[in-house]
């Protein structure tokens, strides 16, 4: 018997790495053994693997991370399955932003967090109110005043495996009804807890007229309340009281927040416009981290038939609007998983991290894309998601959500 053979779970052979996180970017295989990445090697040899896949014409990375996702499935309206938008649409780790609170917390790391083969995490809502249900958008938030914030922060510490950070809004609704108390709010937990703000930007709920912020100061007096890694949510928004907003030219207040470590993701979700990415792009600002928003219809329970877009889609997106492959791999693997603090466990290839891999082919064409404004954009390349590795397990993702990549 031949001591010297080593012997693999899982080893992937001949594929094209990109990992970001070790400036990896070439034909390597990859070894997996108890649910952790043990070797990546030029060429492999002497082993003996349960299983072996040839990756040949593949594209295999860390596994992809959705930092805005929705996925309190059957408590919210719009809540998703965690494995529908995740393991099975390419994405191995989840972040629901803000679809629970201190009062729903419990029932979501038992119904969702535990019950997922995904690996889900959350931002909880600051200012959720008790007596609603989250999707409501009239009264589903509380006036930041009457919000305890030790709750927040004693899940936040007795969860910290889980509980990421916290989801704030910070649009023209909860400004005219609060001005910005709920950005004080915030930046308190965010302060107490050491963890990251994620900013919601774009008119989302119902506006107190007589209280209208001017749309154009908006996200400018809200980076007053930010701190470097606190992200700025939807920055390639078309409304009016967005990022950009109506202007062309990117304000000198964002290069200046950014230099200061304000984060942008890309928040797809159903406002994001080609028009702006471009203009914002051609200007150098580009997403630290892209995510899909992915979520169900608001006014119907467990409705995802209007859902035509994804986290590859989004990555596909922006590529063919600038990115290169792998600042655009970099956005959905290492970039989010130093944003959860866990960059040592995914969001990477390293030796000795999560087993958690993304395996994608990168499909020539002429494909046609559409924004949230039913824009058009030809991309000449997709990334469409084959297999996904969780903690060691082979999965092959039944794709049903991402249909801006199949239906083409």
């Amino acid at each position: 018997m031949n001591t010297n053979v080593k012997l693999y779970d899982l080893v992937l052979k001949d594929g094209w790495v990109v990992d970001p996180s070790q400036s990896i970017n070439g034909r390597f295989d990859v070894a997996v053994n108890n649910g952790k990445i043990v070797t990546i090697a030029q060429h492999l040899s002497g082993y003996k693997a349960k299983h072996t896949i040839s990756a040949e014409g593949y594209v295999i990375c860390p596994g992809f991370i959705d930092l805005h996702t929705h996925v309190y499935e059957w408590v919210t309206t719009f809540g998703l399955s965690a494995d529908d938008v995740g393991i099975n649409a390419g994405v191995t780790t989840v972040v629901d932003q803000g679809s629970s609170s201190q009062f729903t917390f419990a029932g979501f790391k038992s119904g969702v967090v535990k019950k997922a083969k995904t690996d889900v995490r959350c931002f909880l809502l600051v200012n959720h109110a008790a007596d609603q249900t989250i999707g409501n958008t009239v009264s589903g938030l509380e006036n930041p005043q009457k919000v305890d914030i030790h709750p927040l922060i004693h899940l936040a510490e007795e969860n910290p495996e889980i509980v990421r950070g916290f989801k704030v809004h910070a649009e023209s609704g909860s400004i005219s009804r609060w001005s910005m108390g709920v950005l004080e709010l915030a930046r308190q937990l965010g302060d107490r807890t050491h963890l990251p703000l994620y900013v919601h930007t774009g008119e989302l709920f119902p506006v107190v007229e007589a209280h209208r912020p001017s749309p154009d100061k908006v996200v400018e007096d809200v980076l007053s309340y930010m701190k470097a890694g606190d992200l700025l949510g939807h920055c390639y928004s078309c409304q009016p009281d967005g990022v950009m907003g109506t202007r062309t030219t990117v304000p000198e207040w964002l290069f200046t927040a950014i230099e200061r470590g304000i984060l942008l993701d890309l928040g797809h979700g159903l406002k994001f416009s080609f028009d702006i990415a471009w203009r914002m792009m051609q200007q150098k600002v580009r997403p630290h981290t892209i995510s899909s928003d992915v979520h169900g219809d608001f006014k119907s329970v467990h409705n995802d038939t209007n859902l035509n877009y994804s986290l590859c889609g989004a990555v596909s997106k922006l590529m063919a609007l600038g990115l290169d492959l792998v600042e655009a791999i970099a956005t959905v693997t290492i970039n989010p998983a130093r944003v959860l603090k866990a960059e040592a466990e995914i969001g990477t290839l390293q030796v000795g991290s999560v087993a958690d891999i993304t395996i994608l082919k990168l499909v020539e064409g002429d494909w046609l894309f559409f924004d949230s404004l039913g824009q058009q954009l030809l991309a000449k390349q997709k990334l469409v998601p084959v297999l996904v590795v969780r903690s060691g397990e082979l999965i092959q993702p039944h794709r049903r959500l991402l249909r801006d990549l199949e239906h083409q």
